[in-house]
């Protein structure tokens, strides 16, 4: 059975100026943001929820469709709507793009390079609408394909929001990094903002990438957000492409 949740007061027609649909959304996820439906419980029904709200069940179903496309629900059949939790089949599906050129698209190995205590700078600052200078953690893992070094990853995490990370904590992690941030500090992220450039490669990077200093790659940034789009992580991704492509999928809006 579902856990409690706050009660549901009932929505007039014109609250807040929006859709009632859109509305629910944000109630729903108001539920879900404070940690009242925590990752992965179970949601009441679609009926006790529109009842509570004073909504029609179409309307409360169009606010769980917008929460579903955002993969911050999930529906299973016969068993109802749950919080999505981050997973490696999440991982997979939504914060990871590269793909081999035939298509292959698989978990990378994830190796630890180094795990420091430093600043944040003006880059990653801005990024993070944080102060430059603020005490960040920064992190650099080597991801390889089919046995082959591809992507280097460097993360700047702010640190007020990762108290007590440590680099065993964040090594013996047993799932994503994403995952990580959800169960242990309640930070889910919901969706990342990327930039995409071809560079030549760094040197420090191209001998974690065994490649030659200068070599053409392509650099991602990536800010990612949790709800109410708050930046929790800055991370800059080096990718090779001599056999591996950046892949996105593009969704019509609604």
């Amino acid at each position: 059975m579902p856990g409690p949740l706050p009660p549901f007061q009932p929505i007039a027609p014109d609250a807040e100026g929006l859709p009632l649909f859109r509305v629910d959304t944000g109630t729903l996820l108001r539920a879900i943001e404070s940690g009242a439906a925590a990752p992965g419980a179970a949601l009441p029904s679609e009926t006790e929820l529109a009842q509570a709200m004073g909504v029609s069940i179409g309307t409360l179903r169009r606010a769980v469709d917008e929460l579903t496309a955002e993969h911050i629900v999930v529906r299973r059949q016969g068993r109802g709507t749950f919080v999505a939790t981050h997973n490696v089949d999440r991982f997979l599906f939504q914060f990871f793009h590269v793909e081999r050129e035939d298509g292959l698209h698989e978990v990378p190995q994830v190796d630890l390079l180094s795990f420091e205590r430093g600043r944040i700078d003006e880059e990653a600052a801005a990024a993070l609408s944080v102060r430059e200078g603020d005490p960040a953690i920064v992190i650099e893992n080597r991801l390889s394909l089919q046995g082959r070094a591809v992507i280097h990853d460097r993360l700047v995490l702010p640190a007020a929001l990762f108290r007590g990370l440590t680099e065993t904590r964040f090594a013996r992690r047993p799932s994503t990094i994403y995952h990580l941030y959800q169960t242990e500090y309640g930070i889910t992220v919901v969706r990342a903002h990327e930039r995409a450039r071809a560079v030549p490669c760094e040197r420090a990077v191209a001998r974690v990438l065994a490649l030659a200093p200068g070599a053409p790659v392509l650099k991602v940034r990536r800010t990612a957000l949790t709800f109410g789009d708050k930046p929790v992580e800055y991370r800059v991704s080096t990718l090779n492409t001599a056999h591996h492509e950046y892949v996105s999928t593009l969704q019509r809006p609604a």
